[in-house]
């Protein structure tokens, strides 16, 4: 039996979050996909688990966690990772960047809200506009936000910031936001991907086929 089980959609930033920390974690895991375009979140099953009826859901000792954020606070008080600056000011600094992305740029950008917003309107393009109005300020807040010389977000060390971050661009360039004249933000792209467990939590690896 697996260690934990994550109930995720390969495309979902918020899942992405979670697959590169439990990589991190040396977890071994198993990914129970949940087919956000069909609908199977507002399943009974799915319901069961999440009443939010939101990936991720994760299955660890003996508990089912929901919201990415807790998540990963829950992997680092249980000591399977290390992503949270010791010292309170860096710390904060670290929760800033991490909830710019999570709590502000993403929960706008999600494929239901763009999906509503086109059905207002009645025009498909809505939803491509709706990405792009919001995403590209978004970055531009959270490049000035991030550490000057790096690597990562917050310097010399991987944090919480960094696995968010991350997953923001690639929805960024499906949906045709230009971020490379944004240094910080391309630097920490750049580092990151040197990183296994990121490459291992990418989307092309986790689509459907691949399971």
């Amino acid at each position: 039996m697996p260690e934990a089980v994550l109930h995720d959609y390969w495309r979902s930033t918020a899942s992405w979050r979670v697959r590169i920390a439990l990589n991190l974690a040396g977890l071994d895991w198993q990914s129970r996909p949940v087919d956000l375009l069909a609908g199977d979140q507002r399943g009974a099953d799915h319901l069961a688990l999440n009443p939010q009826g939101l990936v991720p859901v994760l299955e660890i000792d003996g508990l089912r966690l929901t919201q990415s954020l807790a998540i990963l606070d829950y992997l680092e008080e249980t000591g399977r990772v290390s992503l949270r600056p010791e010292g309170p000011a860096q710390a904060a600094r670290m929760r800033a960047i991490a909830q710019a992305i999570a709590c502000d740029l993403h929960p706008v950008c999600n494929l239901r809200v763009a999906a509503h917003a086109a059905a207002l309107t009645g025009l498909e393009d809505t939803r491509a506009a709706w990405m792009r109005h919001f995403i590209r300020p978004g970055l531009e807040a959270v490049e000035a936000l991030l550490d000057e010389s790096g690597p990562y977000c917050t310097g010399a060390t991987l944090t919480q910031a960094d696995l968010c971050l991350i997953p923001q661009l690639y929805n960024a360039a499906r949906w045709g936001v230009e971020t490379a004249d944004l240094p910080r933000i391309t630097r920490v792209a750049r580092a990151c991907a040197e990183l296994d467990a990121f490459r291992r939590a990418e989307p092309d690896a986790m689509q459907p086929a691949a399971i």
